[in-house]
């Protein structure tokens, strides 16, 4: 009898550009970070910070952007989703060296875990796979996969060279049963 993991395990070979989100424990959203160890005065005064900060980046003023997350870190310098967002602003500014620092003190910070480990991972995967280490990328994603993220699952998928090897072969079965003459014409 196959148990959940192998039926997730099989999905993902045999169907690895599909969503993840139906699967059991892969609900990113059930994700919480630990923000009960702060003061919630100045909790909720970060949270506003970051709101703004996002809405600045959304208008394309990553500047503004910029100034608010960093007033949010000084205020809250030991909560990850600050540096989360200040990384993606740094990111779309160009400045992946700072998005890298930052998402790494997230994670940090997060001790990789919860909601904004969760984001920390997946973001520095993206950057690892932008780069060219597709290793390092696939570490972060197999790691924010394993707190939920479908995203991150089917990249970690992705960058999997078995995987990628059994879905090549399984592809060649099926054209192959499904065309017959096309696989005598080729052996050819």
């Amino acid at each position: 009898m196959a148990t959940a993991n192998d039926k997730a395990v099989l999905e993902a070979i045999f169907s690895p550009a599909s969503p993840f989100g139906d699967l059991p424990c892969l609900d990113e959203e059930e994700l919480k970070d630990d923000d009960g160890r702060f003061d919630a005065e100045l909790l909720a005064q970060v949270r506003g910070l970051e709101r703004q900060g996002v809405s600045a980046a959304e208008r394309g003023d990553l500047r503004a952007a910029l100034e608010l997350f960093d007033q949010a870190i000084a205020l809250l310098p030991l909560r990850a989703s600050a540096y989360n967002n200040r990384a993606q602003a740094r990111r779309i500014q160009g400045d992946t060296a700072g998005a890298r620092e930052d998402l790494d003190r997230a994670v940090s910070l997060s001790g990789a875990a919860g909601r904004a480990g969760c984001q920390a991972l997946v973001q520095r995967g993206l950057l690892h796979r932008l780069a060219g280490r597709d290793e390092e990328a696939a570490e972060d994603f197999q790691r924010a996969a394993a707190l939920g993220s479908p995203f991150a699952r089917q990249q970690a998928v992705l960058l999997n060279p078995y995987a990628a090897l059994c879905n090549r072969m399984l592809a060649q079965v099926i054209h192959k049963l499904r065309n017959p003459d096309a696989a005598e014409t080729q052996a050819v």
